[in-house]
């Protein structure tokens, strides 16, 4: 699984003699959250919707025969000259709160997380800075991440999904309405049934959308500012299945599933 990785380094002169001595003791490696330690936490919940707040974590999300939300984490690094990593976690009025911070000189710190939700909960995820992936959903999916690629897998509900810096992928998804819109990134959209309304924007990426070759026809609008436009499925601009992509800078494709 990708993991977040972060490093910060700032010399100040009275501090750069002492950063390269240390640095050069110390040998510090690369941080790795596969290695770390796994902790557990489960958070009770009674609702039907859940918010997950995030910074600076890989996010896995899936669905489970389970009463409360549970969470492990695993959390690596090392700084010098600051502090970190430091991780947090919680749970109030229905959000899920998950943390991480580490602010140094210079520092190598990784974090990933995987949430276990009841199964029938809607969930939005709001992520400052990390790839999210959720997988096996029925229910409704909002999923934000300013600095990540969003991934989802084998659902079903309505998917509203966006990225700043990163691209979007649904792959085996039979939404009937499905959201993407990145700022800098690429959307790829694999769709195993017959959409009723999708919807995507791209200002700096290509966009591929794979519709299944079921002989429906789509009402399609496709274009680019700069960029080729290829669309090879059957049309219909009266037809109950929307589709719209627009990229200001790429490529922009509509085809049958092979």
């Amino acid at each position: 699984m990708p993991v977040i990785r972060h490093r910060r380094t700032r010399l100040v002169p009275a501090a750069a003699g002492v950063l390269v001595a240390v640095l050069g003791v110390s040998g510090c490696g690369s941080a790795d959250a596969g290695e770390a330690p796994v902790e557990r936490k489960a958070f009770v919940f009674g609702g039907k919707a859940l918010t997950i707040d995030a910074d600076d974590s890989v996010l896995e999300i899936v669905p489970a025969d389970i009463d409360d939300v549970q969470v492990t984490r695993q959390v690596d690094g090392w700084v010098v000259f600051g502090s970190g990593p430091e991780a947090s976690w919680g749970m109030r009025d229905g959000t899920l709160t998950l943390k991480v911070t580490c602010e140094a000189v210079a520092g190598d710190c990784e974090a990933r997380h995987t949430v276990k939700v009841p199964r029938g909960v809607a969930v939005t995820v709001d992520d400052d800075n990390g790839s999210v992936t959720a997988e096996g959903f029925t229910t409704a999916l909002k999923i934000t991440s300013d600095n990540g690629s969003v991934t989802v897998r084998d659902s079903s509900g309505p998917l509203a999904l966006s990225s700043d810096n990163g691209s979007i992928v649904t792959e085996r998804v039979t939404s009937r309405t499905v959201t993407a819109t990145s700022d800098n990134g690429s959307v790829r959209l694999g769709l195993a049934a017959a959409p009723e309304r999708v919807d995507t924007v791209s200002d700096n990426g290509r966009i591929d959308i794979e519709l299944p070759a079921s002989g429906a026809p789509y009402a399609v609008t496709a274009r680019s500012s700069n960029g080729e436009v290829d669309v090879a499925v059957p049309t219909d601009d009266d037809s109950g299945h929307v589709v719209t992509a627009r990229s200001d800078n790429g490529k922009v494709v509509v085809r049958s599933a092979n």
